[in-house]
């Protein structure tokens, strides 16, 4: 039996609207009221993932910034970081400035940026169709350095660095490589995400990495959840679809990817369930947890 359930958002839970549908609310319900610890791992800041976590009725932990934090939904508080320090986000500023290459900045509670393009679009476009308390906060800032040198108190939880033309990105990431203690995400493949919006639907194509300080990953802070839910890695179930998947796919006790997922997590992954459009989260968990009927 697997007791505890860590599922991503983006490209897993979420479908490609951005919503989790009412089955996959349901399934996971049913799942929770057998005494399984459901819990999200995902990249989006704090605020952008707790009402997906009430709708899914997860009410003690979730995991933000691809593994920069914990946050106990229950007493409000972040119980576990690991972040990257001013000096360091003022330095790949500095570099990404320099060479103009799109970036953006996550905090724990919005995502900073210079403009609405790539991964900030999607959410931009995501937010149109949500309710006010349930979109993801971006802050559009025209001076980005000047912004977070002044900014007190911000945790950032990691930065992502996009560009559509390979030489161009590549060259910055060699750039990005040189600094010391940070943590930058291999990622070969040119991200693909689809809007839809009414009858519309339009494709954003682009190459990106995300950088975090030293050992940051979504598997470390299962670790963490693990010893204080005395939790065995082989009662995990981990469930993703992308590189920032990657470890905790590899290391849990069985590792989930969706049909959609990048090769690399499909190879790897133990299992592969269907889409984030085809109820894949469903038909996962209606697999390995019983009674679960509609």
């Amino acid at each position: 039996m697997y007791k505890l359930v860590v599922i991503d958002l983006d490209g897993t839970m979420l479908n490609s609207y951005g919503v989790v549908t009412n089955k996959t609310k349901e399934v996971i319900k049913k799942v929770e009221e057998q005494g399984i610890e459901v819990v999200i791992a995902s990249g989006r800041p704090i605020d952008s993932i707790k009402e997906i976590a009430k709708e899914i009725e997860s009410k003690n932990y979730f995991i933000a910034g691809n593994g920069a934090i914990i946050y106990d939904i229950k007493n409000d508080e972040i119980i576990y970081e690991k972040t990257l320090s001013k000096e360091k986000v003022l330095e790949i500023i500095k570099i990404c400035e320099e060479n103009s290459i799109s970036y953006n900045i996550y905090t724990e509670n919005e995502i900073l940026a210079t403009s609405l393009k790539y991964n900030v679009l999607y959410y931009h476009k995501e937010n149109l169709k949500k309710e006010e308390s349930k979109k993801t906060k971006i802050n559009l800032v025209k001076n980005m350095y000047d912004y977070v040198k002044n900014k007190e108190d911000a945790r950032f939880l990691k930065i992502t660095i996009c560009d559509e033309n390979k030489t161009v990105f590549n060259s910055i990431i060699r750039k990005v490589k040189e600094i010391r203690d940070i943590e930058v995400l291999e990622i070969s493949h040119m991200s693909r995400k689809t809007i839809k919006q009414g009858t519309e639907e339009f494709e954003i194509s682009y190459y990106y990495t995300e950088i975090s300080t030293g050992d940051v990953d979504k598997w470390n802070a299962i670790e963490f959840l693990m010893e204080k839910l005395k939790v065995k890695k082989e009662e995990i179930m981990a469930i993703g679809d992308n590189l920032n998947d990657k470890k905790m796919i590899e290391n849990a006790g069985l590792g989930v990817a969706m049909g959609q997922s990048t090769p690399v997590i499909l190879k790897l992954a133990d299992e592969v369930t269907s889409s984030n459009d085809e109820e894949g989260i469903s038909e996962i968990l209606q697999k390995y947890y019983k009674n679960i009927n509609f």
